[in-house]
Protein backbone atom coordinates (compact mmCIF):
# COMPACT_ATOMS: atom_id res chain seq x y z
CA UNK A 1 0.00 0.00 0.00
CA UNK A 2 1.39 3.01 -1.07
CA UNK A 3 0.39 6.46 0.84
CA UNK A 4 1.38 9.88 -1.54
CA UNK A 5 -0.08 12.00 -4.15
CA UNK A 6 -2.94 14.70 -3.76
CA UNK A 7 -5.66 12.95 -0.86
CA UNK A 8 -8.61 15.13 -0.46
CA UNK A 9 -9.82 15.24 3.28
CA UNK A 10 -13.17 14.81 2.04
CA UNK A 11 -16.70 17.00 2.97
CA UNK A 12 -19.19 15.44 4.52
CA UNK A 13 -22.30 16.67 2.81
CA UNK A 14 -25.68 17.17 4.57
CA UNK A 15 -29.11 17.59 3.36
CA UNK A 16 -31.73 18.44 5.68
CA UNK A 17 -29.72 17.49 8.73
CA UNK A 18 -28.29 14.28 7.88
CA UNK A 19 -25.31 12.49 5.90
CA UNK A 20 -26.39 12.39 2.00
CA UNK A 21 -25.18 9.39 1.46
CA UNK A 22 -26.19 9.17 -2.43
CA UNK A 23 -23.83 12.72 -2.99
CA UNK A 24 -21.20 11.24 -1.14
CA UNK A 25 -21.11 8.86 -3.01
CA UNK A 26 -20.75 10.23 -6.04
CA UNK A 27 -18.29 12.48 -4.78
CA UNK A 28 -15.86 9.67 -3.70
CA UNK A 29 -16.36 7.80 -6.80
CA UNK A 30 -15.90 11.82 -9.02
CA UNK A 31 -13.01 11.57 -6.91
CA UNK A 32 -11.03 8.96 -7.45
CA UNK A 33 -11.85 9.41 -11.23
CA UNK A 34 -9.92 12.75 -11.17
CA UNK A 35 -6.84 11.26 -10.56
CA UNK A 36 -7.15 11.67 -6.36
CA UNK A 37 -4.84 8.90 -4.71
CA UNK A 38 -6.88 8.29 -1.78
CA UNK A 39 -9.19 9.54 0.86
CA UNK A 40 -9.37 11.25 3.99
CA UNK A 41 -13.01 10.65 5.69
CA UNK A 42 -13.70 12.23 8.74
CA UNK A 43 -10.84 14.46 9.25
CA UNK A 44 -11.77 18.24 10.05
CA UNK A 45 -13.05 19.32 6.66
CA UNK A 46 -15.55 16.41 7.02
CA UNK A 47 -16.79 17.90 10.41
CA UNK A 48 -16.16 14.94 12.31
CA UNK A 49 -16.32 17.46 15.36
CA UNK A 50 -20.19 17.29 14.76
CA UNK A 51 -21.04 13.86 13.37
CA UNK A 52 -22.16 11.16 16.19
CA UNK A 53 -20.13 8.32 16.94
CA UNK A 54 -22.53 6.30 15.03
CA UNK A 55 -22.45 8.85 11.38
CA UNK A 56 -18.62 8.98 12.10
CA UNK A 57 -18.61 5.24 11.54
CA UNK A 58 -21.19 4.98 9.02
CA UNK A 59 -19.00 7.50 6.65
CA UNK A 60 -15.95 5.53 7.12
CA UNK A 61 -18.10 2.70 5.87
CA UNK A 62 -19.39 4.39 3.15
CA UNK A 63 -15.97 5.83 1.73
CA UNK A 64 -14.27 2.32 1.86
CA UNK A 65 -17.81 1.03 -0.11
CA UNK A 66 -17.45 3.96 -2.53
CA UNK A 67 -13.86 3.65 -3.04
CA UNK A 68 -14.00 0.25 -4.16
CA UNK A 69 -10.07 -0.63 -3.50
CA UNK A 70 -9.13 1.85 -6.28
CA UNK A 71 -7.28 3.96 -3.47
CA UNK A 72 -6.52 3.84 -0.02
CA UNK A 73 -8.61 4.58 2.89
CA UNK A 74 -7.10 6.98 5.71
CA UNK A 75 -10.33 7.36 8.17
CA UNK A 76 -9.82 10.11 10.31
CA UNK A 77 -9.93 8.93 13.69
CA UNK A 78 -9.05 11.29 16.25
CA UNK A 79 -10.48 12.40 19.74
CA UNK A 80 -9.62 14.15 22.40
CA UNK A 81 -10.56 11.30 24.27
CA UNK A 82 -8.05 8.11 24.52
CA UNK A 83 -10.94 5.58 24.04
CA UNK A 84 -13.05 7.13 21.42
CA UNK A 85 -10.23 7.33 18.86
CA UNK A 86 -9.10 3.46 19.71
CA UNK A 87 -13.44 2.61 18.74
CA UNK A 88 -13.03 4.70 15.72
CA UNK A 89 -9.88 2.97 14.50
CA UNK A 90 -11.36 -0.64 15.43
CA UNK A 91 -14.63 0.57 13.21
CA UNK A 92 -12.71 2.12 10.64
CA UNK A 93 -10.52 -1.31 10.32
CA UNK A 94 -13.17 -3.50 10.38
CA UNK A 95 -15.17 -1.38 7.38
CA UNK A 96 -12.02 -2.24 5.55
CA UNK A 97 -10.03 1.31 5.90
CA UNK A 98 -6.31 1.15 5.38
CA UNK A 99 -4.78 3.72 7.73
CA UNK A 100 -6.05 5.56 10.66
CA UNK A 101 -5.37 9.55 11.00
CA UNK A 102 -5.13 10.48 14.39
CA UNK A 103 -4.93 13.99 15.38
CA UNK A 104 -3.33 15.03 18.46
CA UNK A 105 -6.11 15.27 21.48
CA UNK A 106 -7.41 18.66 21.40
CA UNK A 107 -8.41 20.85 23.92
CA UNK A 108 -7.01 19.07 27.05
CA UNK A 109 -3.35 19.92 26.08
CA UNK A 110 -1.71 16.70 27.56
CA UNK A 111 2.03 17.61 27.17
CA UNK A 112 4.34 15.91 25.52
CA UNK A 113 4.38 12.78 27.76
CA UNK A 114 0.55 12.92 27.50
CA UNK A 115 0.75 12.65 23.59
CA UNK A 116 3.64 9.84 23.94
CA UNK A 117 1.62 7.95 26.19
CA UNK A 118 -2.04 8.58 24.07
CA UNK A 119 -0.25 7.42 20.45
CA UNK A 120 1.85 4.70 21.90
CA UNK A 121 -1.44 2.95 23.38
CA UNK A 122 -3.65 3.39 20.41
CA UNK A 123 -0.71 2.13 17.85
CA UNK A 124 -0.27 -1.15 20.82
CA UNK A 125 -4.11 -1.58 20.73
CA UNK A 126 -5.44 -0.35 17.77
CA UNK A 127 -5.41 -2.15 14.28
CA UNK A 128 -4.31 -0.36 11.71
CA UNK A 129 -1.29 1.67 11.06
CA UNK A 130 -1.25 5.30 11.77
CA UNK A 131 -0.78 9.19 10.31
CA UNK A 132 0.01 11.55 13.20
CA UNK A 133 -2.09 14.86 12.72
CA UNK A 134 0.26 17.99 14.20
CA UNK A 135 -1.84 21.29 13.45
CA UNK A 136 -1.72 22.99 16.52
CA UNK A 137 -3.96 26.04 15.78
CA UNK A 138 -7.09 23.75 16.37
CA UNK A 139 -6.06 21.00 18.97
CA UNK A 140 -3.59 23.75 21.14
CA UNK A 141 -0.78 21.51 20.97
CA UNK A 142 2.24 21.19 19.42
CA UNK A 143 4.03 17.95 19.23
CA UNK A 144 7.72 18.88 19.14
CA UNK A 145 9.92 16.74 16.73
CA UNK A 146 11.45 15.02 19.60
CA UNK A 147 8.42 13.67 20.26
CA UNK A 148 7.18 12.51 16.74
CA UNK A 149 10.84 10.60 16.31
CA UNK A 150 10.07 8.89 19.35
CA UNK A 151 6.78 7.60 17.87
CA UNK A 152 8.38 6.96 14.83
CA UNK A 153 10.36 4.11 16.31
CA UNK A 154 6.99 2.19 16.40
CA UNK A 155 6.38 0.08 13.67
CA UNK A 156 2.75 1.03 13.01
CA UNK A 157 3.47 4.73 13.57
CA UNK A 158 4.33 5.19 9.59
CA UNK A 159 3.82 9.21 9.38
CA UNK A 160 2.35 12.19 9.83
CA UNK A 161 0.49 14.87 8.13
CA UNK A 162 2.40 18.36 8.83
CA UNK A 163 0.21 21.27 9.76
CA UNK A 164 2.06 23.42 11.75
CA UNK A 165 2.94 26.20 8.46
CA UNK A 166 6.72 26.08 9.33
CA UNK A 167 8.46 24.70 6.47
CA UNK A 168 11.40 24.02 8.53
CA UNK A 169 10.03 21.41 10.59
CA UNK A 170 9.96 19.17 7.61
CA UNK A 171 13.96 18.59 7.37
CA UNK A 172 13.53 18.26 10.92
CA UNK A 173 11.44 15.42 10.44
CA UNK A 174 13.39 13.59 8.11
CA UNK A 175 16.54 14.09 10.22
CA UNK A 176 14.80 12.84 13.51
CA UNK A 177 12.18 9.92 11.99
CA UNK A 178 14.29 9.11 9.03
CA UNK A 179 13.43 9.10 5.10
CA UNK A 180 10.83 6.75 5.20
CA UNK A 181 8.72 8.62 7.60
CA UNK A 182 5.78 9.68 5.65
CA UNK A 183 5.71 13.62 5.28
CA UNK A 184 2.19 14.61 4.37
CA UNK A 185 1.24 18.63 3.59
CA UNK A 186 -1.78 19.25 5.71
CA UNK A 187 -2.25 23.17 4.25
CA UNK A 188 -2.28 24.09 0.49
CA UNK A 189 -0.47 26.82 -0.02
CA UNK A 190 2.52 25.05 1.34
CA UNK A 191 2.58 21.59 -0.43
CA UNK A 192 5.37 22.64 -3.17
CA UNK A 193 7.41 23.71 -0.94
CA UNK A 194 6.60 20.49 1.67
CA UNK A 195 7.27 18.38 -1.34
CA UNK A 196 10.66 20.24 -2.71
CA UNK A 197 12.00 19.58 1.38
CA UNK A 198 10.91 16.26 1.50
CA UNK A 199 7.49 15.59 1.79
CA UNK A 200 5.64 12.75 -0.17
CA UNK A 201 2.16 14.18 -0.86
CA UNK A 202 -0.78 15.96 0.35
CA UNK A 203 -3.67 15.37 2.44
CA UNK A 204 -6.02 18.32 0.81
CA UNK A 205 -8.53 20.86 0.76
CA UNK A 206 -8.40 22.39 -2.32
CA UNK A 207 -8.67 18.80 -4.06
CA UNK A 208 -12.55 18.58 -2.81
CA UNK A 209 -12.85 20.93 -5.54
CA UNK A 210 -10.22 20.51 -7.90
CA UNK A 211 -9.30 17.25 -7.62
CA UNK A 212 -7.36 17.16 -11.10
CA UNK A 213 -5.52 20.13 -10.52
CA UNK A 214 -4.67 19.40 -7.36
CA UNK A 215 -3.51 15.72 -8.54
CA UNK A 216 -1.20 17.20 -11.23
CA UNK A 217 0.27 20.06 -9.40
CA UNK A 218 1.09 16.90 -6.58
CA UNK A 219 2.67 14.55 -9.35
CA UNK A 220 4.81 17.49 -10.69
CA UNK A 221 6.09 18.11 -7.61
CA UNK A 222 6.68 14.74 -6.54
CA UNK A 223 8.39 14.15 -10.20
CA UNK A 224 10.43 17.09 -9.73
CA UNK A 225 8.98 19.06 -12.24
CA UNK A 226 9.09 22.24 -10.24
CA UNK A 227 8.23 24.83 -13.60
CA UNK A 228 5.30 22.95 -14.09
CA UNK A 229 4.21 22.59 -10.29
CA UNK A 230 4.82 26.46 -9.66
CA UNK A 231 2.76 27.13 -12.80
CA UNK A 232 -0.22 25.44 -11.10
CA UNK A 233 0.25 26.64 -7.97
CA UNK A 234 -0.20 30.36 -9.69
CA UNK A 235 -3.57 28.84 -10.71
CA UNK A 236 -4.79 27.37 -7.38
CA UNK A 237 -3.11 29.76 -4.83
CA UNK A 238 -6.03 32.32 -5.15
CA UNK A 239 -8.11 28.97 -4.45
CA UNK A 240 -6.38 27.49 -1.48
CA UNK A 241 -6.89 31.01 0.12
CA UNK A 242 -10.41 31.60 -0.40
CA UNK A 243 -11.17 28.40 0.69
CA UNK A 244 -10.01 29.60 4.43
CA UNK A 245 -11.56 32.87 3.95
CA UNK A 246 -14.46 32.04 6.35
CA UNK A 247 -14.54 28.64 8.58
CA UNK A 248 -14.15 25.78 7.06
CA UNK A 249 -15.77 23.87 5.16
CA UNK A 250 -18.41 26.60 4.69
CA UNK A 251 -16.47 27.98 1.62
CA UNK A 252 -15.40 24.73 0.14
CA UNK A 253 -19.27 22.99 -0.01
CA UNK A 254 -20.39 26.58 -1.59
CA UNK A 255 -17.82 25.99 -4.43
CA UNK A 256 -19.11 21.98 -4.43
CA UNK A 257 -22.79 23.61 -4.68
CA UNK A 258 -21.90 25.66 -7.35
CA UNK A 259 -20.46 22.79 -9.30
CA UNK A 260 -23.33 20.48 -8.89
CA UNK A 261 -21.78 18.17 -6.44
CA UNK A 262 -23.78 18.46 -2.90
CA UNK A 263 -25.89 21.24 -1.09
CA UNK A 264 -23.69 23.56 1.03
CA UNK A 265 -25.73 22.43 4.37
CA UNK A 266 -22.84 22.68 7.58
CA UNK A 267 -23.59 22.03 10.93
CA UNK A 268 -23.48 24.58 13.68
CA UNK A 269 -21.45 26.33 14.94
CA UNK A 270 -19.84 26.51 11.24
CA UNK A 271 -22.72 28.76 9.53
CA UNK A 272 -23.32 29.80 5.43
CA UNK A 273 -19.80 31.70 4.29
CA UNK A 274 -20.76 35.25 4.17
CA UNK A 275 -21.16 37.18 0.60
CA UNK A 276 -17.88 38.20 0.57
CA UNK A 277 -16.22 34.78 1.02
CA UNK A 278 -18.17 33.29 -1.86
CA UNK A 279 -17.65 36.16 -4.15
CA UNK A 280 -13.68 35.37 -3.31
CA UNK A 281 -14.57 31.34 -3.94
CA UNK A 282 -16.31 32.25 -7.16
CA UNK A 283 -13.29 34.17 -8.42
CA UNK A 284 -10.69 31.73 -7.54
CA UNK A 285 -12.50 29.32 -9.35
CA UNK A 286 -12.97 31.06 -12.20
CA UNK A 287 -8.81 31.96 -11.90
CA UNK A 288 -8.56 27.96 -11.06
CA UNK A 289 -10.32 27.21 -14.65
CA UNK A 290 -12.96 25.16 -12.42
CA UNK A 291 -15.59 27.31 -12.61
CA UNK A 292 -18.82 25.86 -13.99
Amino acid sequence: MQITGSIPALVTPFRDGRVDEKAFEAFVDWQVSEGSAGLVPCGTTGESATLSIEEHDHVVGLTVKAARGRVPVIAGCGSNDTMVALHHMESAARAGADVALVVCPYYNKPGQRGLLAHFRYLADHGALPIILYNIPGRSGIDMATETMAELAEHPKIIGCKESTGDIERVSEIRQECGRDFLILSGNDYMTLGIIAHGGHGAISVTANVAPALNAAQVKACLDGDFATALALQDQLYPLHRALFTDASPGPTKHALSVLGKMGAETRLPVVAPSEASRAMVDAAMAHAGVAP
